[in-house]
């Protein structure tokens, strides 16, 4: 969670030095809808970016969690499965993995396209 803060503290700073920023606070508007409208809006990207592959180490993490403090949950029977050869449930619960993997991959997409304008305007279809 710390590393979140930081990379969107770091972006926003980075953000709100922008020349867009400078623009709108010249036009008037409160900071508040400045900085939660434009600015936010802007440093959310690099954060969205970041959250798919910390899902997955979140889920590596739950692995050795599990096995050090003899947690039962579905990583320590994982491994237990791999120890004892069970190729069923191995093969399953890889299967499993990979398709939540691929999910958040989908979500980071479309929350990137919600997100950045840019993306928005593009089209995936070739002329």
């Amino acid at each position: 969670m710390a590393y979140c803060v930081r990379l969107l503290r770091g972006s926003m700073l980075e953000t709100l030095e922008l020349d867009y920023i400078r623009m709108a606070r010249a036009k008037g508007l409160r900071t508040g809808r400045v900085v939660v409208g434009h600015a936010l809006r802007n440093s959310l990207i690099p954060l969205i970016t970041v959250s798919g592959p910390l899902l997955g180490y979140m889920i590596t993490g739950s692995f050795v969690v599990e096995n050090i403090f003899a947690v039962p949950g579905m990583a320590r029977y994982y491994v237990a499965s791999v120890l004892a050869r069970d190729y069923t449930v191995v093969l399953g619960f890889t299967v499993m993995l990979a398709l939540l993997i691929v999910a958040v991959n989908l979500v980071v997409d479309v929350a990137h396209r919600a997100l950045d304008p840019r993306l928005r305007e593009q089209s995936y279809a070739r002329a």
